[in-house]
């Protein structure tokens, strides 16, 4: 029967091959999602192993945090980029549960991350998650908890006001788009958490701060922050 259900599932790949969402080549078989060469070629930044790293550095005197890490380097035209792609704007969600498995397994190495209570997400605005269908940066919290045995919240962090895109905007203008963007709900449930921040990309951190300063106002024991990619 094993050899059966294997066959099956060759000729089903034969039929609508499943696609490495890193570099578009074929999956084989017990690959999911990302090959095994992107696996290993990805370039993975091994900030969980530094404190004092450049995401963390980039947060100094901006956040208070206990630790801040980004696992991938993001540079376009590569396969980090294609990955995120992937995620945000091709309805791949299974591919941020891959990546937060991928970061579960690295915040289990670094002595900062453990014992955290609660995963939040970035929220996108409502009006913007509609639109989308769903939000990335849950996916990826959702892949984390997997790993890490911890609940994830999309309820505590909510995002208020509907910004425009912050991609092409200067450094000081993210700054001010954010002031006042997120909102704390169900604030007593926070108190005395250590806190883990989850999203997909990390730029100027203006979104992260705005988002973790927010959730400071809740008393919580301790914030620590975890990025798939650093924009470099």
């Amino acid at each position: 029967m094993l050899k059966i259900n294997r066959l099956a599932n060759d000729v089903i790949g034969l039929l609508f091959p499943e696609l490495c969402n890193g570099c578009g080549t074929h999956l084989y078989y017990g690959e999911k999602e990302i090959c095994t060469k992107c696996l290993f070629d990805l370039p993975y930044t091994d900030y969980h192993l530094f404190e004092e790293n450049r995401v963390a550095k980039q947060l100094w005197g901006r956040l208070a945090c206990n630790a801040a890490m980004a696992m991938l380097y993001f540079r376009k035209g590569t396969k980090v980029q294609n990955l995120i792609h992937s995620l945000k704007y091709k309805d791949k969600t299974a591919v941020g549960v891959k990546l937060g498995n991928l970061l579960g397994e690295r915040l289990k190495l670094s002595a900062p991350y453990a014992a955290i209570d609660l995963i939040i997400p970035v929220p996108l605005h409502p009006k913007k998650e509609r639109a989308r269908s769903y939000n990335q940066s849950k996916y990826i919290a959702d892949g984390i908890a997997e790993i890490l045995n911890v609940p994830v919240s999309n309820s505590h962090l909510l995002r208020k006001l509907h910004t425009s895109s912050q991609t092409k905007k200067a450094r000081y203008i993210r700054y001010e788009n954010m002031q006042d963007v997120f909102q704390i709900n169900n604030i007593e449930e926070l108190k005395n958490l250590h806190v883990l921040l989850v999203d997909d990309v990390i730029t100027t951190g203006a979104t992260i701060e705005a988002c973790g300063n927010s959730l400071l106002t809740a008393n919580i024991a301790k914030l620590s922050i975890a990025i798939v990619a650093f924009a470099e």
